[in-house]
């Protein structure tokens, strides 16, 4: 797809995303602060399915206001009562009780229970219920996702340059801008998705990527030795035996099976304050869960 008709698709999803919003002032918010970037980019490049349009906000101000009116959403159809928070750090968070997580399902393919409708319900005859679109079906600290397509982070947020900070591969960082239609195409993504290349570009969360490798590589992408040293190298500099860098690290990857992990650890620590972390105690954690 060409530039022209990339920015006709993101424009087209952007304002049907728009129309579902009864906030004057949120759906003025989005319309002045929203970066699409990420994966999105790359499928509407090569004609491929986009599997989710990844948005992110340019002040603390937005990522804070969209956050409380989806939270305020999901809350009006959920007995699970979820909160928007401010930490220590300035990070706007969205804190669920006890869980981490929560998801519109109630328990339907989620790895947290093992609940299942009962045998004399047939689904079959169950009537059909036209949801809204755009609702907010899964909730995490760092994110929202909404039906159709749509996942809101809001881990961190700025300009575009800002938010490429937090990336990690080269191919992902071509971006469109809600307030100006810009289309960004930098030259070294270009070539990357061109000859299906993982370059590691620097990230914040270097366990993060090394994991996500997984998922370009099964898609055809190719990554020699030498990323994958930069990545080993950001990792040096962490310590993964606090739990909290750990949980920093993990989010957004597998996360319902890491969030057990992280659980479990928050738990051990709450029993018995003097214990630590070290990897005999993670590679049991982690074999029982994967």
């Amino acid at each position: 797809m060409n530039s022209k008709n990339i920015k006709k698709s993101l424009n087209a999803k952007f304002d049907k995303w728009l129309e579902s919003i009864d906030d004057k002032e949120v759906k003025k918010v989005i319309r002045a602060n929203t970066i699409i970037s990420g994966g999105a980019l790359v499928s509407l490049l090569t004609g491929a399915e986009v599997h989710d349009y990844d948005v992110y906000f340019r002040t603390k101000e937005a990522v804070r206001k969209v956050s409380e009116y989806y939270v305020k959403k999901f809350n009006e159809t959920h007995s699970t009562h979820a909160e928007v928070r401010e930490k220590p750090d300035g990070k706007i968070v969205v804190f669920i009780q006890s869980k981490g997580v929560e998801s519109e399902d109630d328990g339907q393919d989620n790895p947290f229970t093992e609940e299942v409708l009962p045998e004399e319900v047939d689904q079959k005859e169950a009537p059909v219920i036209e949801k809204p679109k755009y609702r907010p079906v899964y909730l995490t600290s760092n994110a929202i996702t909404l039906s159709d397509k749509i996942q809101i982070v809001i881990r961190f947020w700025g300009e575009v340059e800002d938010i490429h900070k937090n990336y990690d591969f080269a191919h992902c960082t071509c971006s469109w801008s809600s307030w100006n239609d810009e289309l960004m195409l930098p030259q070294k993504a270009l070539e990357c998705i061109i000859n299906k290349e993982l370059y590691y570009i620097g990230s914040k969360y270097p366990l993060c990527s090394i994991i996500r490798a997984r998922k370009f590589i099964e898609r055809g992408y190719t990554i020699n030795a030498g990323q994958y040293l930069k990545m080993c190298l950001q990792l040096n500099e962490l310590n993964l035996h606090d739990v909290e860098t750990l949980k920093d690290q993990l989010v957004g990857v597998d996360s319902a099976y890491f969030n057990m992990a992280i659980n479990a650890m928050e738990q051990k620590q709450q029993s018995d304050p003097e214990w630590k972390v070290d990897n005999s105690y993670l590679f049991e954690v982690i074999n029982r869960i994967f």
